[in-house]
């Protein structure tokens, strides 16, 4: 008997295609709503790498035109009030602050400094919101994927055990299919929530640096503006 239960284990397919197909409609939908979390995941990891790639690019290329040596009127005048860089935008927003705090006859506006500063930190707020925008969905996944793949799991044994019942029989090539079944939404779960977390930890420290770049830049370019306020 025991030899004819395990030859009939053997011919049972286990592979993931043949249990999601047999799976229950509930576990089912678990399933696929961990495969698009997952996915999703992905797609704002391979997104965020390449919004930071290029946010460091070029904040070292305005970097290295800030501090040419050339005139900051002259070099706003070349990226313009409305520029596509993030550092640029920064710099734009003191810049125009700066010019719009001029007096007709050349004098400065009481509190130039403090709107200036005003100016920088909101335009540094925009593109901070944009580094970390979708990042909370990776962290979203990371917590709740594993508690998801549970639940199915946990609906999935249920209805095992409910089968069990039915059919008054208890050997392993009826249990086995309907536990396999109920651990693979467990399985997906933690494939959807494991690299999340790894990431979200990871992109939210690179976005931190990128700001503190941002932040460390106002605060050079500030100094500079206050030399000239005070002469």
């Amino acid at each position: 008997m025991e030899t004819e239960t395990l030859a009939a284990a053997r011919e049972i397919d286990f592979s993931m295609l043949t249990l999601f197909i047999k799976a229950t409609l509930t576990v089912k939908i678990v399933m696929i709503m961990l495969m698009i979390m997952s996915f999703w995941s992905w797609a704002i990891i391979v997104q965020k790498h390449i919004q930071y790639r290029k946010a460091r690019g070029e904040a070292t290329i305005f970097d290295r035109a800030f501090w040419s040596g050339e005139p900051l009127d002259e070099l706003f005048e070349k990226i313009g009030s409305d520029p596509q860089g993030q550092s640029e935008k920064i710099f734009a927003a003191g810049m125009l602050e700066w010019r719009r705090s001029h007096k007709q006859d050349g004098g400065l506006i009481a509190g130039a400094q403090a709107r200036i500063d005003r100016a920088m930190n909101v335009a540094i707020a925009r593109e901070s919101e944009s580094l970390n925008q979708g990042l909370s969905f990776l962290a979203t996944t990371g917590s709740t994927a594993p508690f998801i793949g549970l639940f199915g799991t946990v609906w999935g044994i249920k209805h095992s055990f409910e089968q069990i019942a039915i059919s008054n029989n208890t050997n392993l090539a009826v249990v086995a299919p309907g536990i396999a079944e109920a651990l693979l939404a467990t399985g997906i779960g933690l494939i959807a929530a494991i690299p999340a977390v790894v990431f979200y930890n990871k992109l939210n420290a690179d976005s931190e640096r990128i700001v503190g770049g941002y932040e460390s830049f106002a605060d050079e370019f500030a100094t500079i503006l206050s030399r000239q306020l005070d002469s």
